[in-house]
């Protein structure tokens, strides 16, 4: 059923592309839009394509969201000129990674504005209730897209129509007054927005998705009494739409052996999540009918085995901050064990990565050298055989294996195994608004307005019950309920991209992203002793002195007044002489 209904939007995505295809031109000055769109189905066909634009937004041919944990204190990128830059920093005014979103966010402003200029001429030719929803979703897009660039960027041109070329000289505004102008924005279309676009597959915008943006939007400002409020709307509307989708029976496989089976979320995060999984809010479509409308994020995440590079992996930083079984950080848990240290734990060490010992795409993952052959599940998951096959371990010997001696499992599902290759294709989806954030959203601004009741507790306990973790105990303060929430964040928000902009709003970026970050390539076997304490932002410190002879290091610098924002392209700057350039490049 969603094929089918991936392929009726792609159909209509390639009708509103015919009409905008001179967007790639330039992304401050989009082309005079004339008398587009002229009639109803040409408005859903622009809409559908300012939909589509956002996807075209990735690194390495995987969607960027999925890119941005792997430069932060959690995971690691193959060290190279765009992605070691944002945690060196050393990025550039012409470096790939940090220029790319600046780029593919104006090129889906222009896409907007190509319907919403001149949406108004028709009045009398669409019904009032569908021309007001068309003119929600167009500002909706446009309000998360500056939302993701004064994240990025700071101060941006806030463009609100098409500019002509010869009026393209505009300079920044301010990332507050932005800030103030999305949550307005959102407070006018909200409403006019249907409470739930499932008969899409959440591709296209609902009023808890705007709500929930609204909410966003405003913890990330400080406004937590406003972003309480708002997220706590999205989560009544959500009744009966949205809710948090369990773990399958995979979940007990967590802190066992590759013997036991595999840990899958793909009921949540793979094709079968995306299509069933009332978790999701709102999502990006991807869609192999359509060309250029795909990805290869599998090949990059997959191991060597998986017929992937393992481009990208957890940090040992991360791996240690995953609480053990009983709720207590490993260094203040007695059912933690260094020698045994991934038995214990919090199962979403399991359920998000892939770590030595555990098994991945159909095979045993092993990082050490000790392991010259591993175990190739396939022939039992295709009934050949009764039991695993052997063969060498290209994990461990590939020049190129994972960089960290970890990997993700989150966003890999195990069905595109087979187009898993340089050549192979996706159309996974790829989720923007989830439940679990919208709860977290809600007891964080709950938090740090001090308005602590049950429903903090409850919206946490969720998140935690979920991952068979016990709940919260009763009675926290302020601060320690503050220090339960970023554990929830970093671990359950893994990989989603939103720890970098954790680390800076919270104002710890300097503290957690100067020294060393540790990796584990060879899968050396660590004692308790390397571990100091876990802190209060649930990030490990370590005695460097023992650290440093077990693990693999990775210099890090975090430079404040500069780091805190990502150049602004270069060739914009010559371009637009009003625009100036961000502190430090």
């Amino acid at each position: 059923m969603k094929k089918n209904m991936k392929i009726v939007l792609g159909l209509a995505l390639l009708a509103g592309l015919v009409s905008s295809c001179n967007l790639d031109k330039e992304p401050l000055n989009g082309p005079a839009t004339g008398t587009f769109p002229t009639n109803e189905t040409e408005a859903e066909s622009g809409l559908l394509g300012a939909y589509k634009a956002l996807t075209l937004l990735d690194a390495s041919s995987t969607p960027f969201l999925h890119v941005l944990d792997n430069i932060t204190d959690i995971g690691y990128a193959r060290p190279g000129n765009n992605y070691t830059p944002g945690i060196t920093s050393s990025y550039t005014t012409d470096n790939a990674l940090a220029t790319k979103p600046w780029t593919a966010h104006y090129k889906t402003l222009a896409r907007v504005h190509l319907v919403l200029d001149n949406l108004a001429a028709l009045q009398g030719k669409i019904a009032p209730e569908k021309l007001k929803q068309l003119d929600a979703e167009l500002r909706f897009i446009r309000a998360y897209v500056y939302s993701q660039l004064i994240e990025l960027y700071g101060g941006v041109p806030l463009l609100t129509k098409n500019v002509p070329l010869g009026e393209a000289n505009i300079g920044k505004t301010d990332a507050a007054e932005i800030r103030q102008w999305i949550m307005d924005e959102l407070t006018a279309i909200a409403d006019a927005l249907p409470v739930n676009q499932s008969a899409f597959g959440k591709v296209r915008a609902s009023s808890v998705a705007a709500y929930m943006l609204k909410a966003r939007v405003a913890l990330y400002a400080g406004k937590y009494e406003l972003a309480a409020e708002s997220a706590d709307k999205a989560i009544k509307l959500s009744d009966g739409l949205h809710e948090l989708t369990p773990f399958n029976e995979s979940i007990n496989y967590a802190g066992k052996n590759h013997v036991a089976g595999e840990p899958d979320v793909s009921n949540i995060f793979g094709h079968e999540g995306f299509k069933s999984s009332k978790e999701w809010i709102w999502v990006m479509e991807y869609n192999v009918s359509v060309p250029g409308n795909v990805h290869n994020q599998q090949y990059y995440a997959a191991s060597r085995l998986g017929r992937g590079v393992a481009y990208w992996g957890p940090t040992q930083d991360f791996i240690d901050s995953f609480q053990a079984s009983d709720g207590l950080p490993v260094t203040e848990s007695a059912v933690y064990d260094a020698a045994h240290p991934f038995a214990h734990r919090d199962p979403r060490l399991d359920m998000y990565c892939v770590r030595p010992g555990a098994r991945f795409l159909g095979y045993q993952f092993e990082m050490n050298s000790a392991f010259k052959n591993v175990a190739n599940y396939w022939p039992v998951l295709n009934g050949t055989s009764e039991k695993p096959a052997v063969v060498a371990n290209a994990d461990q010997t590939n020049a190129a294996r994972s960089y960290s001696g970890y990997l993700w499992r989150k966003h890999v599902d195990i069905k595109d195994f087979a187009t898993t290759s340089v050549n192979g294709q996706s159309d996974l989806n790829i989720g923007l608004f989830r439940y679990a954030e919208l709860l977290l959203i809600y007891a964080e601004a709950k938090i740090e307005a001090n308005k602590i009741d049950n429903s903090v507790y409850d919206a946490i306990n969720q998140i935690r019950l979920r991952a068979h973790m016990p709940p919260l105990r009763t009675g926290l303060s302020q601060a320690e309920l503050r220090k339960a929430l970023r554990y929830e964040r970093k671990v359950e928000l893994a990989g989603d991209g939103f720890r970098w902009y954790d680390l800076r709003r919270w104002g710890i970026a300097s503290q957690i992203l100067n020294g060393n970050l540790y990796l584990n390539r060879d899968a050396n076997q660590w004692s308790s002793a390397v571990l100091v304490k876990i802190d209060d932002n649930g990030s490990p410190v370590y005695n460097k002195e023992l650290a440093n002879k077990v693990f693999g290091v990775q210099d890090v610098i975090f430079k404040i007044n500069k780091d805190e924002l990502w150049p602004i392209p270069e060739s914009e700057i010559v371009m637009v002489p009003d625009l100036k350039q961000n502190p430090g490049y």
